[in-house]
């Protein structure tokens, strides 16, 4: 008889421990890991298509003018959002666009700007860029400018990193009226990196700009 009775109670027992892991489980999810996306948009021509974050404003019409004002260079422009220069010694004109020359003989970034200088060749990702580089000074302002241009591609396209900044001397010192910090110049560059690096050459027609969560 006793031998029955250990039996049910050890029944019960497996069966009790059973049902309150169970319940442990039910009760208890392992929560997902969720990492939120920035919104991006994909802006898209016949010839090219690159992606953007969705807060960055779009100039279609933009064309840059500083090398030959009686031949400007036609492009698209994608400046920041003012919440990235704002408390800082960065403007809200900084922008990234990309541009093209149809004429181009030889395609290097040199061509893209104003300044004498000389194109080095980069690869970035297994894309090979000619990549030139100028800045500027005037009243203060700090223009730096990067062109990284594709010597296979036909027009000749290019993206040009365009950063405006303020001399951060000239602001108040920490702690007065009107004092900034400096703009972080790595995370700008990475974005822009970011940027270009999504830049895709075709032929194909695209829809209008797209929205990505």
């Amino acid at each position: 008889m006793a031998k029955y009775i250990i039996g049910a109670i050890l029944i019960i027992l497996v069966a009790g421990s059973g049902y309150y892991l169970l319940k442990g489980k039910g009760s208890n999810p392992t929560p997902a890991s969720t990492v939120e996306q920035p919104a991006t948009e994909t802006y898209a021509t016949s010839t090219f298509a690159i992606t953007y974050p969705a807060d960055y404003t779009v100039d279609a019409s933009y064309i840059y003018d500083q090398v030959n004002p009686k031949k400007p260079i036609s492009g698209v422009k994608f400046t920041i959002p003012g919440t990235m220069a704002t408390g800082t010694n960065l403007s809200s004109d900084t922008y990234l666009s990309v541009e093209w020359l149809p004429r181009a003989k030889k395609c290097t970034g040199d061509i893209y700007l104003a300044a004498n200088v000389r194109p080095r060749t980069e690869t970035l990702a297994s894309t090979t860029y000619s990549v030139a580089s100028s800045t500027g000074a005037a009243a203060g302002n700090i223009y730096d400018e990067t062109v990284y241009a594709l010597p296979d591609s036909s027009p000749c396209i290019a993206v040009r990193y365009f950063i405006h900044s303020g001399n951060i001397a000239n602001y108040p010192a920490a702690g007065e009226p009107g004092a900034v910090r400096e703009f972080d110049r790595a995370a700008l560059i990475a974005a822009f990196d970011t940027i270009r690096a999504s830049l895709m050459l075709g032929s194909t027609p695209a829809p209008a700009p797209t929205t990505t969560p």
